[in-house]
């Protein structure tokens, strides 16, 4: 995730944990009804949806899928180069440390708005690899898919994925350690 700051500065992250929303899951903003405040979840893929939380926090998510149906991934941690590794574990983290409010709902996810997901770094790209069938026997994946967190609803439905490797997870599934410091994968600045 990037995003181009009023001195023209880039500040970035990883992103290393997600949770996917659908209309047709109770937990999902536009499951009742579509509203005023839940409308770009129901627009065209590819924009931001930011939202306030519990009246106080903000949080964002990625509309996916199609028009006029409510899809959306909500970006749950970043990984951010030079910075505590938990420095945006979590939702509210995640738009406090990025500097996102609900100004930027309704953005195109594209560099010509100043808010935007870059392509995956080659040493993370390297480390996931896409080739899970082919895992030795054993051998964990390096992405965990599990359930969601902090949901009264749906929250059954294994939708959540994190980079197993990252110290910057907001929270690990049951039994899932975390690396030690000398094993953890963190972006390196530019």
């Amino acid at each position: 995730m990037v995003k181009r700051q009023p001195s023209v500065e880039l500040l970035w992250g990883v992103i290393v944990e997600t949770e996917a929303y659908s209309q047709d899951d109770p937990a999902c903003h536009g499951h009742r009804r579509r509203s005023p405040s839940n409308e770009t979840l129901f627009g065209e893929p590819g924009r931001f949806y930011v939202y306030v939380s519990y009246g106080i926090h903000h949080c964002v998510n990625v509309v996916t899928g199609q028009a006029n149906w409510a899809n959306g991934v909500l970006l749950r941690a970043l990984a951010m180069p030079g910075e505590p590794e938990r420095l945006a574990a979590g939702p509210a983290l995640l738009t406090r440390q990025v500097g996102l409010t609900c100004r930027q709902d309704g953005l195109v996810v594209e560099p010509a708005s100043g808010l935007w997901l870059a392509p995956r770094l080659p040493e993370l790209a390297a480390l996931i690899g896409f080739a899970e069938p082919e895992l030795a026997h054993g051998e964990a994946s390096p992405l965990v898919c599990c359930r969601r967190i902090g949901l009264s609803q749906g929250q059954e439905l294994r939708w959540r994925w994190y980079l197993r490797a990252s110290r910057s997870v907001s929270r690990r599934a049951p039994g899932d350690r975390c690396p030690g410091r000398d094993q953890a994968w963190r972006p390196q600045p530019t």
